[in-house]
C-alpha cells in the first residue's frame, strides 16, 4: 500500500539492471518500504510488499554495482551525487563548537541578507531528515526589514482580536479543561508577551520580530511529521551560524498562524497545513565574548 504524503501519491519505480547486479542484498537490507527482498540468494523485487517503495533513495545509494534506479515519489537517479570525502566533513569537536557558539541572536545590524545566503541556508534545510519521504516542508521568506515588519505587523494584529482567549476570566473558566501547567503558562508568560508585543508595536518597537533583516516561516502539510518543520529550521539556525549569522526561534507566531484565515489567506498559506515555527536571521550588532554550559532536564538510561 503506497503512502499518501502531500506531494506524493502511490509508489516509486525501482529499475534494476539486472546484467550489473551481482545479489549482494546490500540494498534489500536498507529497504525499509520494503519492495526490495532477497529470495533464495536472489534479489528480487514485490512491489506490493509493505509500502512499496516510499522514494527514500537508500538503495541508489548503497549499491556498489550502481545497478538501480528509483524514479517518483521526488527522486530519480540524478539525485545521486557524491559525498563529500572524510576530510572534508565536520568532525565531532568542529560540530560542537559550532553548537556551542550558537546563541539566540535579536539584535540585528542594518544590512540584508544576501540572496546567496538566503539559499546556502534552504539548501542545507533541504538535507534535513523528515517522518517519510519527499519533504512537507515548506518555507516562507520574508528577505527584506519591510517584509518582516509587515508581517509582524499583522501577526500582533491577530494576536490582539484573540487576546480576549488569554484573559484572566477566561482562564478561570477553561481550567478545569486546559489544565493547570496551561493555565499557568497563560499567567507567567503568554498573557504578559501579548500585552508587550501589542502595546510596543503601537509605539514602533517589534517585540516579537525583533526587526529583523529575514525571517522564515517553517510549516508543512497536514500528513507531514509535525516535527518536520522544527528540525528544518534547527538546520537552518545552525546552517546560519556557519555562514557569520544569527538566528532565533520565534514560537508565538505559529498558534496564531494556525487559526487565523486572513493570514493564511493574504500570504498564501494552505490552509491545512500543520503550523511549525518562525525563525529570524540577520547579521548580529552585539558579538557574544562567551558561551554557555546548558542543560537538559534529565537523561536516563534502562
Amino acid at each position: 500500500m503506497a503512502i499518501k504524503t502531500g506531494r506524493a501519491d502511490g509508489t516509486a519505480q525501482i529499475t534494476l539492471d539486472t546484467e550489473k547486479c551481482n545479489d549482494c542484498g546490500i540494498c534489500a537490507e536498507v529497504c525499509k518500504g520494503a519492495p526490495l527482498i532477497m529470495i533464495d540468494g536472489r534479489l528480487e523485487i514485490e512491489e506490493p510488499r509493505f509500502f512499496g517503495c516510499i522514494g527514500c533513495g537508500h538503495c541508489m545509494c548503497v549499491c556498489p554495482q550502481e545497478c538501480i534506479q528509483i524514479n517518483g515519489r521526488d527522486m530519480q537517479p540524478a539525485d545521486v551525487i557524491p559525498l563529500p570525502g572524510t576530510d572534508k566533513r565536520a568532525d565531532y569537536q568542529q560540530l560542537y563548537d559550532l553548537m556551542l557558539s550558537r546563541r539566540s541572536v535579536r539584535n540585528f545590524r542594518d544590512r540584508l541578507v544576501e540572496p546567496e545566503i538566503i539559499d546556502k541556508i534552504t539548501a542545507a534545510v533541504a538535507t534535513a531528515p523528515m517522518g517519510l519521504p519527499p519533504s512537507d516542508v515548506e518555507i516562507l521568506v520574508f528577505d527584506t526589514p519591510a517584509k518582516v515588519q509587515e508581517f509582524a505587523a499583522d501577526l500582533i494584529a491577530v494576536m490582539k482580536k484573540s487576546r480576549w482567549l488569554f484573559s484572566p476570566l477566561f482562564s478561570v473558566l477553561m481550567r478545569p479543561f486546559l489544565g493547570r501547567e496551561y493555565i499557568e503558562s497563560v499567567n507567567s508568560f503568554i498573557r504578559p508577551a501579548l500585552d508587550i508585543f501589542i502595546e510596543e508595536i503601537a509605539k514602533g518597537h517589534d517585540y516579537l520580530l525583533y526587526n529583523a533583516p529575514l525571517a522564515m516561516y517553517f510549516h508543512c502539510s497536514p500528513y507531514a511529521d509535525p516535527a518536520d518543520p522544527l528540525v528544518a529550521a534547527t538546520y537552518a539556525m545552525l546552517a546560519a551560524e556557519s555562514l557569520g549569522l544569527g538566528s532565533c526561534m520565534i514560537g508565538t507566531p505559529a498558534y496564531f498562524i494556525k487559526y487565523s484565515k486572513d493570514l493564511k489567506q493574504k500570504y498564501n498559506l494552505p490552509r491545512k497545513n500543520q503550523p511549525g515555527i518562525v525563525v529570524i536571521f540577520g547579521y548580529p550588532r552585539i558579538r557574544f565574548r562567551k558561551a554557555l554550559r546548558r542543560r537538559l532536564a534529565k537523561v536516563t538510561y534502562r
